[in-house]
């Protein structure tokens, strides 16, 4: 069994939600650029996002589901963006937070685990 169409996606995956993280929530430090230059430099940035983000889910569809893809994207956007929170915007996350992250991990495992 190759591990590379399995891990590789997962990888793309990631760095395409670094680009779509700073691309969504990147401009709250700049509240005083004008709203169509955001969006100019946002589209900017999500360009980045699409280069990563298709290939990462037509290679990983060969091994993975569409909703199986779909899990590890939703995870990995609050891993990313939890510490993105944090480190960029200096925001805190509380106990409700992390309630939440993982009652939405806990979804995830039942993707995962096949059908009952």
């Amino acid at each position: 069994m190759q591990i590379l169409p399995y891990i590789a996606p997962i990888g793309m995956l990631l760095l395409s939600n670094v680009f779509m993280t700073f691309a969504w929530y990147g401009h709250l430090k700049f509240t005083n650029k004008p709203l169509m230059i955001v969006i100019i430099a946002s589209w900017g940035i999500a360009f980045f996002e699409y280069c990563l983000a298709v290939p990462a889910n037509r290679l990983g569809h060969t091994v993975y589901s569409a909703a199986q893809l779909k899990t590890i994207q939703e995870v990995i956007t609050l891993l990313i963006f939890s510490g993105f929170s944090i480190l960029y915007l200096g925001e805190k996350l509380t106990i409700n937070h992390f309630v939440g992250f993982a009652l939405i991990v806990s979804g995830a495992y039942f993707i995962f685990k096949g059908p009952l």
